[in-house]
């Protein structure tokens, strides 16, 4: 099958008739020549990965850029290197290896790489690793529209943690300074080899684990412009089934070793970019995901004396490099820690609160009855630490509902903090749906643990036994509580936007008036268990829409008490087709629209007339099965007349 592949992918390559094979140095065969014009110079280091270096060099020949694939092969003991020796001689000019003794990481055979690349770009991928087919076309482009130094593909994780916050979307040009790229520090990436070879860009030899972070930051910090791919898989990211790779390998993020490597890209980060809003913002990734992303998890995992270690190198990190900028840019749980740094049951205690789960249950939903427009929501809730580490007592405080409005970056308007009573073993909070702007209102819980807040969203509980309570219309405006599928968390549709308005409009009478007008007198209901009339002004028109043409007619509408409505209709203004009545209310939200409903015992006899020639013809109905109102509208003039006749 692999000489299958091999075969197709050379067929489609013409001309690649040269083949290297090179041991270290910088001794290059005459086709450097030939291949003049690489567009990315694609990086594979190489150390015993034969079940997966199959994948992954089909999946950058099948690149449709003009490229060169550099292999550089650590030493390899596990016969990888005949399966190379077949693509190299299957696909000469493309693929080189370059071979050396093993050197235990991936910065030295990077190295070796970039010396011997020649394309505009360079990118880097681990022989276990493999590309999306296009990854490499998007992200050159992405490149040569902008003169981009640094492009972010989005990466994909198989088994495997991988960077998400600076994939939401494209970005041609973005900010260093003002995104969230800096979070990603892994070398997974396209680069400007001018860049690189200007400013002496290259892997830290002596490091086995974080080599790529020096590397990159390095890169940043030399970077005029950054861009971002973010609507297309490029970097697929494996884990190993045997767990080999050397950042699977037990103790490859061992914390004091991680926050002692760390301050190598700090401090170089540090003599290029001076002091100032950019440096806070750089410096806050390496506090937040470095330093303090130690005191979590792997801080409970830890030993006794190992904690003592990580609390101050962390500790010094703080002494060295905190400034009041970067503190205003870390969240609660951080600044608790800075406090106490040298309270080791106190930052344990804070590993719970950050690494537990929150559970929480919804015990109660209903609408109150004496004010209109207040729905109770009542629940518990408690943190779930986890069992296998010395679970510390740790109770809650500072309850509080948060809604937040959805699609929207939370904000003064998009965000109401309802206060609640009780504590968190049983606690009610009463939420005005009259002081909530039309849109989607996730409900969230919010508890404080030793002055650390946790945020969770509310929901029903496991065995469904919690309805959500009737549509509620206050004033002109429906408020609908919801549970979203499939998580069953709890949310407030107001207007109506993803929750169908149920109701209904129905036909008391139709009367015939002067001008062939069409008279209906009706009445209209918003809710299911307990309907109610909508407000006046609610009821904004009737809406005739042929079926086949979908165009429409609106006509405006009287409404009276109790829900009641009128409205008319020149049925000569419709024209020939087949319409259906609908009631449009404005609850809010988008329009909600009901059919009308009718019975024949109240719908008008059919009605024809004569307009000069044109002999009309209408014939309002009941339809079959579900009874709504429609009506027919014909046309018929002299020729048709005549064609009737001669039939």
């Amino acid at each position: 099958m692999t000489v299958t592949i091999l075969q197709r992918v050379r067929t489609e390559r013409d001309g690649c008739d040269i083949t290297s094979t090179e041991r270290g140095g910088r001794d290059i065969t005459s086709e450097e020549a030939i291949r003049s014009d690489v567009d990315v110079t694609v990086i594979v280091p190489l150390h015993n990965c034969r079940p997966y270096l199959d994948r992954c060099l089909t999946s950058l020949l099948i690149q449709r850029v003009a490229l060169e694939v550099v292999v550089v092969d650590d030493g390899s003991t596990d016969g990888g290197d005949a399966l190379l020796d077949l693509y190299a001689s299957c696909h000469r000019g493309v693929i080189r290896v370059v071979r050396q003794e093993a050197s235990g990481g991936a910065g030295r055979p990077r190295n070796v790489g970039l010396s011997h690349a020649r394309g505009r770009y360079v990118f880097f991928c681990d022989a276990d690793d493999y590309l999306g087919p296009q990854a490499l076309e998007r992200m050159l482009a992405m490149a040569d529209r902008n003169g981009s130094d640094i492009v972010l593909g989005k990466i994909v994780g198989h088994d495997r943690k991988v960077p998400i916050s600076m994939f939401k979307e494209n970005a041609e040009r973005v900010p260093l300074g003002d995104s969230a790229v800096y979070n990603s520090l892994s070398c997974f990436k396209l680069f400007r080899r001018e860049m690189l070879e200007r400013h002496a860009i290259r892997f830290d030899e002596t490091l086995l684990v974080g080599e790529d972070v020096v590397f990159t930051t390095h890169a940043y910090c030399h970077a005029n412009v950054i861009s971002v791919v973010a609507d297309y898989d490029c970097y697929h990211l494996v884990a190993r089934p045997d767990g080999t790779s050397i950042m699977q390998r037990q103790g490859s993020r061992d914390p004091v070793s991680w926050l002692r490597m760390i301050r190598r890209p700090i401090e170089l980060m540090l003599a290029h970019v001076r002091p100032g809003d950019l440096r806070d913002h750089l410096l806050r990734r390496h506090f937040r995901m470095d330093a303090f992303g130690n005191l979590g998890r792997p801080f409970l995992e830890a030993g006794e004396v190992e904690r003592k270690e990580i609390a101050a190198e962390v500790a010094d990190m703080c002494e060295r490099w905190l400034t009041d900028g970067v503190r205003e840019r870390l969240p609660a749980i951080d600044r608790s820690r800075i406090a106490a740094l040298q309270d080791i049951d106190r930052l344990v205690r804070l590993a719970h609160i950050e690494s537990a789960s929150v559970r929480r249950e919804l015990t109660a939903l209903g609408w109150e009855r004496e004010r209109e427009g207040r729905l109770a929501i009542s629940g518990k809730v408690a943190l779930s630490t986890l069992e296998r580490h010395d679970r510390p007592e740790i109770t809650g405080g500072d309850l509080a509902l948060v809604l937040r409005r959805r699609h929207v970056d939370p904000g003064p308007s998009d965000e109401v903090v309802v206060p609640v009573t009780g504590d968190c073993a049983g606690f009610t909070g009463i939420v005005d749906v009259t002081t909530l702007s039309s849109g989607i209102w996730d409900v969230h819980v919010s508890v404080a643990f030793e002055g650390v807040p946790r945020l969770a969203r509310l929901g029903a509980d496991g065995e469904g036994l919690i309805a959500p309570p009737a549509p509620r219309v206050v004033g002109d405006v429906v408020a609908l509580p919801y549970f979203t599928h499939p998580y069953g968390n709890l949310s407030l549709d107001i207007g109506g936007h993803v929750v169908a308005v149920p109701g209904g409009a129905r036909l008391v009478r139709a009367r015939w008036a002067a001008g062939h007008r069409l008279v209906l007198d009706g009445e209209v209901s918003v809710g299911a268990v307990a309907p109610a009339a909508p407000a006046a002004d609610a009821v904004r028109s009737l809406v005739w829409r042929e079926r086949e043409s979908s165009r429409e007619r609106r006509e405006p509408v009287t409404v009276g008490a109790g829900g009641t409505f009128t409205a008319s209709q020149a049925m000569g203004r419709l024209g020939p087709g087949t319409w259906d009545a609908y009631l449009e209310l404005d609850l809010g939200g988008p329009p909600a629209r009901f059919r009308i409903e009718a019975v024949p015992e109240v719908i008008e006899q059919p009605r024809t007339w004569w307009r000069g020639a044109i002999r009309w013809s209408v014939r309002p109905y009941a339809t079959a099965g579900k009874g709504r109102l429609s009506t027919v509208v014909r046309t018929l003039g002299p020729r048709t007349f005549i064609r009737r006749i001669v039939r």
